[in-house]
């Protein structure tokens, strides 16, 4: 029986024994009083709201994954807050247990950049990552370091050069190879860089197949404006 029910019948028990007269006889004050006590907890518990049930705790978000030229755009806008001549010298990705980096795509992207202003190399790295061990999701800055000029790895380039996108540099790169890494191991990730080569002169795209790209399986040079395949690095 529930308590507001219980309650209401208590009340009418001890209405009728009193209209009968035989209330004198069904109690003495004390259990008169104890009743009363009884319905007055009954009643005020018919009363009272319900407990809230705790909130569910919110699922947590999916990985997020972006190809290159997507996710330089958000680096890009970022590190213009740093310098407003920045240019990019470096794009690459950073394979994880939620990306893999197949079709071109990650969920984690650093560019970086120089400034001829502030003399100093900078930068900045986007996360849509999960993993355990990654960086925040969103546009994080990594720690600025000196600006030479006149070292070949950090030759700048403008980014009108990157008009090929990473998912189109890996369709390239399965052609020449890459379909037979992944046929063979469909677990091996996909790392991707791109940079400026000063000796042809041209924006390249390496596209890395394994961890590490000194321990790669394959690695296919594309090239990074006009989608040609330039050739097979290893």
């Amino acid at each position: 029986m529930k308590m507001r029910e219980l309650a209401q019948t208590t009340w009418a028990a001890l209405g009728s024994s009193m209209l009968s007269g035989g209330w004198s006889r069904v109690a003495t004050k004390g259990i008169c009083f104890t009743a009363l006590c009884t319905l007055f907890v009954l009643q005020v518990a018919c009363n009272s709201s319900p407990t809230n049930a705790p909130a569910a705790k919110p699922e947590p978000k999916a990985p997020e994954l972006l190809t290159a030229r997507a996710a330089f755009q958000k680096l890009f806008v970022a590190a213009r807050s740093y310098a407003a001549d920045i240019k990019p010298f470096r794009i690459e990705s950073t394979p994880t247990t939620d990306g893999d980096g197949h079709d071109g795509k990650s969920a984690i992207w650093k560019a970086s950049f120089a400034s001829v202003t502030q003399r100093g190399v900078k930068p900045f790295i986007w996360s849509g990552s999960n993993a355990p061990d990654a960086p925040s999701r969103g546009v994080s800055p990594g720690n600025e370091d000196v600006y030479n000029p006149n070292n070949a790895s950090t030759q700048v380039f403008d980014p009108a050069f990157l008009k090929v996108d990473s998912d189109e540099a890996f369709a390239v790169a399965q052609k020449h190879g890459g379909d037979k890494i992944l046929e063979k191991d469909p677990s091996t990730p996909v790392i991707y860089i791109c940079d400026w080569n000063h000796n042809t002169n041209e924006l390249t795209w390496h596209v890395i197949y394994g961890a590490e790209r000194d321990t790669a399986k394959l690695t296919v040079a594309v090239n990074a404006s006009t989608r040609e395949f330039i050739r097979v690095e290893k």
